[in-house]
């Protein structure tokens, strides 16, 4: 009856679609996984009421500056905008709009001068951290031929520090940002803003994302553990225990087209080493058609397993590297041995488009000067250099079973490490830092593997890394992406620490 009723609960992935196309993504595709979320970001604009009647055309010239900041900010988030207040009361009207729209972070253009008692109510409900944009609309001033009037249309700075002691004194988590109103992307402030807004998509995707807990931690991995109540308190998302029995009633209830569609897939993604032969692959396929199930079943947008079983469990544990570098290349990211922690640094980079692969540390090389790092799996598909080989494997890392593994190296060019790891007094920290992927040979042991070179020397960089009390696994990604990582953190209230 039990078994009955667990396969009940796995057919549903039959009619409970996956919320986003399931497609797999080949080496070559420029998406990885799946489209970043878009941030849901408040905005407005502050003036003070008295100018309006003193200045004519002054609040409508302000009014035009917000427009155009909300524009811009319009290309990388979803804008809740309370447009140019001017008043406390409208500031308290703002407060309430970002609440109730549940914003993600708060970008406070200061379009003048406005007193901060009039700007704090806005920001205080929504209980986000602020971004004040201190956007000059010109470089400078034409001093002599300058008036009153067009002075409090340039004097976006005048308030600034006033509005930091403000929101210091009242524990408003802040950051001032300056620049030019109409400055290019790539200039300090729109960049920053672009990079804020990416990380609200980000931490938004994160709050409420469903993360399956399949089996146990690998045993004796202190580091590993996780407690599920703080990661649920800290983070916003959800875990979901899972048993092996209802991966297994999901295999159980695999179809044959469903079977022949994963096979397909697998022979045209990947190159077939002589190792894996028909059984092994049948198996892997089997397995990754019900993991499809199982996340389909319980509306999962990440899995951490790992079983340390016999028999038919055994043989489960051994075949979900091809499932689950299937589910990562599609925006389901799969951290093995149980590491829940890695799974949400693996689920950050992807939701970032930077992909985020299951790495760990795995040997120095002092000669040319770069740490080799990969794992027996699951591996980002999206980010490898070459079509991914399998390979039939008898040991997995010194771990009992047979079957199939996912061996690539992630292109060369810009990479980011994202390791989760946690405090002596619970708290969740965030490590990160940034190097190149290089080209050259690596292990030909079914794993996926790289040669990543950091800003110091490998035996000093990882005396440094190990200094903050890091985990055993990061996260890998391409692309350099440390300062939108150090925004999630602020807007995750995370501690944060770049390895530079």
């Amino acid at each position: 009856m039990i078994h009955d009723l667990k396969q009940s609960v796995c057919s549903l992935g039959e009619s409970h679609a996956m919320s986003e196309t399931p497609v797999i993504h080949r080496p070559s595709d420029s998406v990885f996984g799946r489209q970043p979320v878009r941030g849901r970001v408040g905005l407005f604009s502050i003036g003070l009421a008295a100018y309006w009647p003193q200045f004519p055309g002054l609040k409508e010239r302000l009014e035009g500056y917000g427009r155009q900041v909300e524009a811009r900010v319009g290309d990388w988030a979803d804008v809740v905008s309370a447009g140019l207040v001017d008043d406390a009361e409208a500031a308290r009207r703002a407060g309430e709009v970002f609440a109730r729209e549940g914003v993600d972070l708060i970008l406070l253009h200061t379009a003048t001068y406005a007193t901060s008692s009039q700007v704090l109510p806005a920001v205080q409900r929504a209980g986000v951290p602020v971004v004040v944009l201190n956007l000059q609309p010109v470089a400078s001033l034409d001093y002599p031929n300058t008036d009153t009037g067009e002075w409090l249309a340039n004097c976006s700075a005048c308030c600034a520090p006033e509005l930091a002691g403000a929101f210091a004194r009242a524990r408003v988590p802040y950051q001032v940002l300056s620049g030019l109103l109409d400055g290019a992307d790539d200039s300090r402030a729109w960049r920053e803003i672009g990079a804020w807004c990416r990380a609200a998509g980000a931490v938004r995707a994160l709050r409420g994302a469903r993360f399956g807990f399949l089996g146990h931690t690998y045993p004796g991995m202190l580091d590993l553990y996780s407690d599920f109540t703080q990661l649920h308190a800290q983070l916003g998302m959800h875990v979901e225990v899972l048993e092996m029995d209802d991966l297994q009633a999901c295999v159980e209830a695999v179809t044959d087209p469903e079977l022949t569609l994963v096979l397909t897939e697998a022979r045209d993604a990947f190159e077939l080493d002589p190792s894996v032969d028909e059984q092994r692959l049948r198996m892997g396929a089997h397995v990754a058609a019900g993991m499809d199930r199982l996340v389909s079943a319980h509306r999962l947008n990440a899995l951490t397993y790992y079983y340390r079983g016999h028999g038919a469990f055994e043989a489960l544990g051994a075949s979900l590297i091809l499932g689950g570098s299937r589910l990562t290349a599609r925006g389901v990211p799969c951290a093995g041995e149980g590491d829940l922690k890695n799974a949400v640094a693996m689920f950050i980079m992807d939701r970032l488009g930077a992909g985020g692969s299951y790495t760990e540390f795995y040997a120095m090389d002092l000669n040319e000067g770069f740490m080799l790092m990969g794992h027996d799996g699951p591996g980002h598909l999206a980010i490898s250099d070459r079509r991914p080989i399998l390979r039939g494997l008898g040991l997995f890392h010194g771990k009992a079973g047979d079957g199939v593994s996912v061996e690539f190296k992630v292109k060369t060019g810009p990479v980011t490490i994202l390791g989760v790891t946690q405090t002596a007094d619970g708290r969740l920290k965030l490590l990160i830092a940034e190097g190149q992927s290089l080209p050259g040979e690596i292990l030909r042991i079914g794993n996926t593997n790289s040669r990543l070179r950091f800003a110091l020397p490998p035996d000093e960089f990882l005396d440094r890394w190990c200094q903050e009390g890091p985990t055993h696994h990061v996260a890998l990604g391409v692309g350099h992406h440390a300062r939108t990582l150090e925004k999630v953190g602020r807007l995750l209230g995370l501690d944060v620490v770049v390895v530079r």
